[in-house]
């Protein structure tokens, strides 16, 4: 993997965090812009970019909330999210095509864990095709079966990351 900088988005990059977004998912599954804006003004510090040459390469996004599932109102606005929610959810973790297959994926996802367990979070809540299952296990995700969610049509399935909160000193 070429060394990559992973650093907190600023709203400034929606464009190339969007050009991204819509390489990776079909058109309707893909955030729109205006749910990107959203997402950069509402809580910037739960998107991290990867860039490569000072060119973002991927990214992932992510909201705070108290519930424990992702629900799909939370794809189309922040209207859920609660700055100190106890988890955090995960909406989108996305490396352009070209770039795919060279670990930045695994290096966004390991330091939003590493963002999570800073904030104190009791879990990471995503939702996934059949397909990325065995990536997001690997990390630790327990597989909660199929989803209620209905999200741009598609079959997905309910993954959540149980963190060690630490004791408040």
């Amino acid at each position: 993997m070429t060394q990559v900088r992973i650093t907190t988005a600023s709203y400034e990059d929606w464009p190339e965090i969007a050009s991204i977004e819509h390489l990776c998912f079909p058109p309707k599954e893909a955030a729109t812009i205006p749910a990107i804006q959203e997402r950069l003004r509402t809580y910037p510090q739960g998107c991290l970019v990867a860039r490569l040459n000072n060119t973002i390469i991927g990214f992932i996004n992510s909201g705070a909330t108290d519930v424990n599932a992702v629900e799909d109102a939370f794809y189309t606005s922040m209207a859920q999210h609660l700055e100190n929610g106890q988890n955090l959810v995960v909406f989108g973790l996305d490396v352009h095509p070209l770039h795919q297959g060279q670990g930045y994926a695994k290096a966004l996802m390991q330091r939003l864990i590493a963002f999570a367990n800073q904030e104190n979070k009791s879990a990471i809540l995503l939702t996934c095709k059949e397909h990325l299952i065995d990536f997001y296990t690997a990390f630790g995700y327990k597989n909660l079966g199929p989803s209620n969610s209905n999200h741009g049509g598609a079959k997905w399935y309910d993954l959540q990351l149980d963190l060690i909160k630490s004791d408040p000193a």
